[in-house]
């Protein structure tokens, strides 16, 4: 049963939104970034942002050669351009709001490792170059084949690198907390552990209704406005929703004395991609091995995805270099047809930014200042 304060001073708020990842979080401070008055709650059903924002890789990138040319195929180039310049911008807008130190960024660039077979990839390198030549101003793609060789990977397998100097990596851990560091310091109030389980929206405001699950007690909130940045679990209250979640399952090996390669790194359309973290390598993907399996929102680890990962790490990447895995852990993302998030606003009162497409990391703050700007256009 709640006490009269609590009915008094915790049940009602200007702006509700679910979901503490980097979307939810970001949303929440571009809108008190713009609005100091506003009275923000955000709600998150994990004890940590459940989906991707604390289980992903690292990784500061907007594509590489394999994925956009994929992309092609079902988006025009005016759509890719317009969607690698968010990714930037979002990269720009998150180094900036928190600070490279702070979230331990480093730019040491990003490979692609194409292999026989594959070697349309590198004659699209020029096409791929001039289509985001107005983002950069500057060739973003240039070989490297000399480096296969310096980094240790198998020579017989990889055939070409592709080398990018735009891309970094960062610390994800750190990165979340710099992020609810900076929500907090606004003044904007972050519960954990409460599910919403509903919501019904009239004329008047919104009512949002969650389970508590350390109390086992249901709370009933209301609000102006509310929004959903829940990204893979979104269906669980908009069924029609266009997205499906994605499974990215990683790894995380034991210290490497004499680590040959740092950066980020990608292959088959970035459907697997590894990084140093120090003289450790993380690497991930391999959802391709079994995409129905994985269009789950179960976060576990299976035998197929992390042996195959494995395979990969001693044929490829780590041929000549005996290596422990230390850690594994699963994150769940969510896509649609086409990689285009979903940036909108549903009724007078929801609003709506989910389906980051694996890019949350580079998407995810100018997404939540979309989501901001719609409610003060709206005024």
């Amino acid at each position: 049963m709640l006490s009269f304060w609590e009915l008094q001073s915790f049940l009602t708020y200007d702006t509700i939104i679910i979901g503490s990842g980097i979307v939810g979080l970001s949303t929440a401070i571009s809108i008190k970034e713009k609005d100091t008055s506003q009275n923000i709650l955000v709600i998150e059903r994990g004890s940590f942002p459940s989906g991707a924002s604390t289980k992903n890789a690292g990784f500061a990138c907007f594509g590489s050669v394999s994925e956009l040319m994929a992309d092609l195929e079902v988006m025009s180039e005016e759509e890719i351009v317009a969607l690698v310049d968010e990714r930037v911008n979002g990269l720009q807008l998150l180094r900036l709001r928190l600070g490279d130190d702070e979230i331990d960024y480093k730019q040491y660039g990003g490979y692609e490792l194409i292999f026989e077979g594959q070697e349309h990839i590198v004659e699209n390198i020029g096409k791929i170059n001039a289509l985001l030549n107005p983002i950069f101003g500057e060739d973003v793609f240039v070989q490297k084949d000399e480096m296969i060789a310096e980094f240790g990977f198998d020579t017989e397998k990889v055939k070409h690198l592709i080398y990018n100097k735009f891309e970094g990596q960062l610390d994800t851990g750190k990165m979340m907390k710099e992020l609810l560091n900076e929500a907090q310091k606004l003044g904007i109030k972050v519960i954990t552990g409460s599910k919403v389980v509903t919501y019904q929206e009239k004329e008047e405001g919104v009512k949002v209704v969650t389970n508590n699950l350390d109390l086992g007690e249901s709370f009933a909130f209301n609000c102006e406005r509310l929004f959903v940045c829940t990204n893979a679990f979104t269906k669980e209250l908009l069924e029609d929703v266009d997205l499906e979640p994605g499974r990215g399952q990683v790894l995380v090996t034991k210290p490497i004395e004499g680590l040959t390669f740092k950066g980020v790194f990608h292959y088959d359309e970035g459907y697997y991609y590894f990084r140093n973290f120090g003289d450790r390598v993380i690497f991930g993907g391999g959802r391709n091995l079994d995409f129905e399996e994985e269009k789950t929102t179960d976060m576990k680890n299976t035998e197929t995805i992390i042996n195959g990962l494995s395979q990969h790490l001693t044929e490829i990447i780590l041929p000549e270099t005996e290596f422990e895995i230390d850690h594994q852990w699963a994150g769940i993302m969510a896509f649609g047809k086409n990689k285009q998030p979903i940036v909108k606003q549903v009724s007078d009162r929801i609003f709506l930014g989910v389906r980051l497409g694996g890019m949350g990391v580079a998407i995810g703050s100018k997404m939540g200042e979309r989501l901001s700007e719609m409610i003060f256009q709206e005024a």
